[in-house]
């Protein structure tokens, strides 16, 4: 068994990736209440200020924020994963490993983090957020895909504008992100 040392940055900034266990399914977006309807539960129970995300059929990313002094993420996904799963239809079919446990087989077992380390790294995570559905297939735009909080931004749906602290350009290359964002940040300090 394996075991993963994750960073402990109380009230810190994080990327998180999940995925379904069937990597064809659409069950995310055709079930997309339910996914909101998971969060929203989640949020009320345990607070946390969710940043960024994009849905996609069969994974989702998001960017969060945790409240001062709050490092447990873990919890919030286990809410999440099994709210949505208790309701959600079951798959055709369940891995064995699965079954031995008694899971419904909708989930990979734990997510990705990544814990944000500064600006320019959360502008790399932004932008990988906003491009997901261009590079899946699913967008000609970060805000032509509806389930994205860009897409919210754009259209006014959302609850605020998406916080970011530094501009985050559309690329299809993320080191040109870092880059037009360091140009950016130089020349607002030469104008100061």
């Amino acid at each position: 068994m394996s075991y993963s040392i994750r960073p402990n940055v109380p009230g810190g900034t994080y990327f998180f990736t999940v995925h379904l266990q069937d990597q064809n399914s659409d069950l995310l977006v055709s079930h997309i209440d339910l996914l909101r309807h998971a969060t929203r539960l989640c949020v009320n129970r345990w607070p946390v200020a969710i940043d960024a995300a994009v849905v996609l059929p069969s994974k989702l990313h998001m960017i969060w924020t945790l409240p001062e002094g709050d490092t447990d993420f873990s919890k919030r996904w286990r809410m999440i994963k099994s709210t949505f799963s208790r309701h959600a239809p079951a798959p055709a079919y369940v891995p064995p490993s699965q079954q031995r446990r008694g899971g419904k087989g909708i989930w990979q077992r734990g997510f990705w983090e990544h814990s944000i380390r500064d600006e320019q790294d959360l502008a790399l995570h932004m932008h990988l957020i906003r491009s997901a559905p261009i590079h899946a297939g699913l967008a000609k735009g970060p805000s032509a895909w509806p389930y994205s909080s860009f897409y919210k931004a754009r259209t006014g749906q959302g609850r605020t504008k998406v916080r970011t602290i530094a501009p985050v350009p559309s690329s299809p290359n993320p080191k040109a992100v870092v880059t037009s964002i360091q140009t950016l940040q130089i020349g607002a300090s030469e104008n100061c």
